[in-house]
């Protein structure tokens, strides 16, 4: 393991004890093989004050090596995905499992399913060359932060969530929401729960052909104090495809949620699942809560017209605009032949390239719909674009699209 030193700091020990939060200078590991992607983030990371960086050009032989050294050394550890990413994936997972090392990876090809993989291995950054140096920046500016590493540790025994926004009511957000937690429970074979903060008209549980539930979010949201995973437990209903749901109400109720609310139970259905799908509808109001912290994946879902991508690009630069891959814009119903627009505009208006695409099938839609019958239990396309969504978000591979004729349109 070669090793090379570049510090831009007169402090003489980068990883100093303080009082404070904010630390002030960050000892930098950026680990890469390939000379010319390593240079390439070097390039952008070198421009950052106050930090002292080592390259490493190679990575060990003994997997229980590096994860050692850079536990103590470092405070941040950058590794090359492109190397070899099984084997880095079990670096990310040996450092994080043993220090309170922020790790980040990078790699010169966009993978969302590999993003997700490192993301849940604990990489707290997946970025792609080219790198911003405001979202590198960014990523840096919370690790200086430094969290302990018991508040690392307690992340990880928790649950991934997995949010779904629409830029307009009518955009399908629900149904979306709804059958992605269905396949995301049978593809990955975890627990998984559906909450619908539809409240309190939110009807995730019709989409799913359930009967009217006896309690739902309301509940759970009524008295925040006696949140806990036997209380929870005994509000939800399950599915016959072995998803379990927390429904909306069936009744307006008379009790206002407050976020503190909402984060608490966020918190205790992320204990007690291993992914939770939350499906907010188009509320904005539930933006400073923990559904949408940075270890949230969001799903933005917007069709091609000009209110929802004008309400796409409004939300995006209001609330996401620095945040990566853990944005997913999912554009519904989409039918290239007869848009208004071209690719080219609709990635100007939502400002990156959309993640995925949910094919028009009003056949398919309506009759499901008439006959309480999920999406998901249909073979369509609509049903393979959401199959591979879910199986994306749970680190599995990629199905071959099973029906000649139909090409599932992804970026």
């Amino acid at each position: 393991m070669t090793e090379s030193g570049i510090t831009k700091s007169g402090e003489s020990d980068p990883r100093q004890a303080s009082d404070t939060p904010l630390k002030s200078v960050l000892s930098i590991a950026l680990i890469g093989p390939d000379g010319a992607r390593r240079k390439a983030f070097m390039d952008v990371l070198s421009e950052r004050q106050r930090t002292e960086i080592s390259e490493i050009v190679s990575f060990p032989a003994d997997l229980d090596e590096l994860p050692h050294t850079v536990g103590e050394r470092y405070d941040v550890v950058i590794l090359d995905v492109d190397f070899d990413p099984d084997y880095v994936f079990d670096l990310v997972v040996r450092i994080c499992s043993s220090s309170s090392t922020c790790v980040m990876v990078y790699s010169a090809e966009p993978d969302v399913k590999q993003a997700v993989r490192f993301m849940r291995a604990g990489a707290s950054e997946y970025f792609t060359l080219p790198v911003a140096a405001a979202e590198l920046e960014t990523a840096l500016h919370r690790a200086a932060t430094h969290p302990p590493a018991a508040a690392i540790q307690a992340s990880r025994t928790t649950g991934q969530a997995f949010v779904f926004l629409g830029a307009k009511g009518g955009c399908g957000v629900t149904s979306i929401a709804s059958n992605f937690a269905m396949l995301l429970a049978q593809e990955s074979a975890q627990a998984t729960l559906l909450i619908d903060f539809g409240l309190p008209l939110g009807d995730a549980g019709i989409n799913l052909g359930m009967a009217q539930a006896n309690y739902s979010t309301a509940n759970a949201l009524q008295d925040s104090s006696r949140i806990d995973g036997r209380f929870l437990s005994s509000l939800i209903d399950k599915h016959s495809s072995g998803l379990s749901v927390l429904a909306a109400p069936g009744d307006f109720s008379s009790s206002k949620p407050t976020l503190e609310g909402v984060d608490k139970l966020i918190d205790v259905a992320r204990q007690s699942f291993s992914y939770v799908v939350a499906d907010v509808g188009s509320r904005t109001d539930l933006m400073e809560s923990k559904l949408f912290d940075e270890s949230s994946i969001v799903y933005l879902v917007t069709q091609v017209g000009i209110s929802e991508l004008r309400n796409s690009n409004r939300l995006i630069s209001r609330y996401f605009s620095l945040r990566g891959r853990s944005l997913q814009i999912v554009i519904n119903r989409y039918t290239p032949k007869s848009l208004l627009f071209d690719d080219s505009q609709i990635t100007k208006a939502l400002t990156r390239t959309a993640n995925w695409t949910i094919p028009d099938d009003y056949a398919t839609a309506r009759r499901t719909e008439s006959s309480g019958t999920p999406i998901a239990l249909e073979e369509s396309p609509i049903s393979i674009a959401l199959r591979q969504m879910a199986r994306a978000a749970c680190g599995l591979a990629e199905e071959k699209t099973r029906k000649k004729g139909f090409s599932l349109f992804r970026k």
